[in-house]
């Protein structure tokens, strides 16, 4: 704990600047998007909202968008027997698509096929050139079509069977391909990339920084930056050389430049970036490649790189070959799409493969949103129990008592008083499976609560002391409600806005520093709810059985099947008591 409050501490330090740059990957689209794609936009995302909740004075910028070019475009393209330009438009449309679905809050999209990309990369491709980085070569070796680079044998695994040649990283083959092409002298920053990686938290989790100082420990072979236009046609012609075009990695990576506005002046404002989001299986080219070709063009390299790892559905990887890709359109049918955004937060950590279960899924948004929170949220609202309609204050007479009497009241005040200092360190490091954890055990704590508070036996007729304590006991909990939901918004931003709206919180209190406004710290709310909104925040996802299926059910086993019946009376009659 000692040591995460240092980095915390380290993380606020660094915070030197007005502005917070941050990027996604671009997406590759020789397919459409898949839930790997969304987390890591929803990473992204909820890193800039949280950090704008909690540094409102700090400019925050987010850039994402999709890669274009190279052979797999082509590839993809003729497979679907339209023009390239026809499919990128389409995939990038989807891609756009989903992120709005999803309320990814992105302040520019770019797309490599874009005017202001092309002059971007001639700009800087003249830079590295003119600095004596870019020479002309013949070059032989192994090249991955697939992953469109070119392998070391040490890189490789032979196929002693078929006498092919595979990717160790990714698997995929590759050929030997002899070719005239531009070269990047990568040997020559191979000493500066390792003393940037080795800077204080700049990549993130640690286990990818060692990956990155295993890899640097070995001599970097200088890198091929171009292509013969003939073999790879789409893509960037090299300036004043239209044989050949320039290599997909170096135009994907300038990106995060042309979305700035480079080589206009005005990119200087937002960089270098605060924090670059990738996928472990492009960490070679953001953690290697892209630092060194910065410090060849005479730029800072990102202050973080966060690496996050891969999502697997049901324990294996996802593929076309084993149909088992998540569309997250078609999944946020089922989950909603706040429901999938923080499934994949609360689920995903980035040191490791996150598993992508329906089971677990149905498990997580049932339990947590559901009934932890949404329950919570209808049993303070109900009329029953606040007839009318109010979020009240806390009585002064009574709150000292039940903080006296019940102990699960002392702990709901504890869990509150903690609340904003333990998410805040979570969130500086992007750890949002924390923040949830946190967020559903103080949620546990207010349903605990009221249980013990049993509100329900006590009568709201008018400013008799049982309505006063009866107020107090539902102030306490919507203060619950209200603070979980502000730390909740970077998370999901649409249903923690309803639930804010519900209890009729202006807008202009929903900030990190409202965090210490609650009956815990001696500050109070008394206003009437917002009835325009619903108190049924996350409906219960409740899977449908085949008509035949239930009544095969019922015929076999009537004994369980009139258990079922009675046990929903049973239920149904609990909560007409409560």
């Amino acid at each position: 704990m000692f040591v995460s409050k240092i980095r915390h501490i380290q993380a606020l330090g660094a915070r030197w600047s007005s502005s917070h740059y941050v990027t996604t990957p671009i997406f590759y689209v020789n397919a459409a998007p898949h839930i790997g794609h969304l987390y890591s936009a929803v990473i992204a995302d909820a890193h800039c909202r949280y950090q704008r909740l909690r540094y409102p004075t700090t400019t925050v910028r987010l850039c994402t968008g999709t890669d274009e070019h190279g052979t797999k475009i082509q590839q993809a393209a003729a497979g679907h027997k339209v023009p390239v330009d026809q499919y990128c438009d389409e995939i990038s449309a989807r891609y756009r698509d989903v992120f709005k679905a999803a309320s990814i809050a992105h302040d520019d999209f770019i797309r490599t096929t874009e005017q202001r990309h092309k002059q971007a990369v001639a700009h800087f491709w003249h830079r590295l050139k003119s600095r004596g980085h870019i020479y002309s070569a013949a070059y032989s070796g192994w090249y991955c079509v697939s992953d469109e680079t070119f392998l070391t044998d040490s890189q490789l695994r032979l196929d002693e069977s078929s006498g092919t040649r595979y990717s160790l990283e990714s698997g995929h083959p590759v050929e030997w391909t002899e070719e005239t092409n531009y070269m990047f002298r990568l040997s020559n920053f191979q000493d500066d990339v390792r003393h940037w990686v080795k800077q204080e938290a700049r990549v993130r989790p640690a286990k990818f920084e060692k990956i990155l100082l295993d890899t640097l420990s070995e001599p970097l072979p200088d890198v091929s930056v171009s292509r013969p236009a003939n073999r790879v046609h789409w893509a960037i012609p090299v300036p004043n050389d239209d044989s050949q075009t320039v290599y997909v990695w170096l135009d994907a990576l300038i990106n995060y430049l042309s979305s700035l506005g480079y080589p206009n002046e005005e990119y200087l404002a937002y960089w270098p970036p605060a924090q670059q989001i990738i996928g472990k299986d492009i960490l070679k080219f953001h953690g290697i490649y892209w630092p060194a070709f910065l410090l060849a063009a005479g730029l800072s390299p990102p202050q973080q790189l966060y690496v996050h790892s891969h999502w697997t559905v049901d324990g294996q990887k996802m593929s076309k070959s084993k149909h088992n890709v998540v569309d997250p359109v078609l999944a946020a049918k089922q989950y909603t799409m706040e429901g999938l955004r923080y499934f994949l937060l609360r689920e995903g950590v980035a040191h490791s493969d996150g598993n992508f279960s329906h089971v677990k899924a149905l498990r997580i948004l049932n339990s947590e949103l559901a009934d932890t929170l949404g329950n919570l949220l209808s049993r303070a609202c109900a009329k029953t129990l606040n007839p009318h309609q109010v979020y009240p204050a806390s009585h002064v007479e009574h709150l000292p008592q039940l903080l006296q009497d019940l102990d699960a009241a002392k702990r709901l005040q504890e869990a509150l008083l903690q609340l904003a200092g333990r998410c805040e360190q979570h969130y500086e490091c992007n750890h949002f499976h924390l923040v949830a954890d946190t967020v559903i055990a103080t949620l546990h704590a207010a349903n605990n609560f009221f249980e013990c508070a049993k509100p329900w036996e006590l009568k709201a007729n008018g400013k008799t002391p049982d309505a006063q304590r009866l107020q107090t006991i539902i102030a306490m909990t919507m203060d619950a409600l209200r603070l979980c939901g502000i730390v909740l918004q970077p998370m999901m931003p649409q249903l923690t806005s309803r639930l804010l709206d519900k209890l009729n919180v202006p807008s202009s209190e929903r900030s990190w520093h409202h965090l210490n406004a609650s009956f815990a710290t001696g500050k109070q709310h008394n206003h009437q709810l917002d009835n325009q909104w619903s108190a049924l925040l996350f409906q219960r996802i409740v899977e449908h059985q085949d008509k035949s299926t239930q009544e095969e059910q019922q015929q076999s086993s009537p004994s369980q099947s009139s258990k079922r019946s009675k046990t929903k009376k049973d239920q149904k009659a609990a909560k007409t008591i409560s």
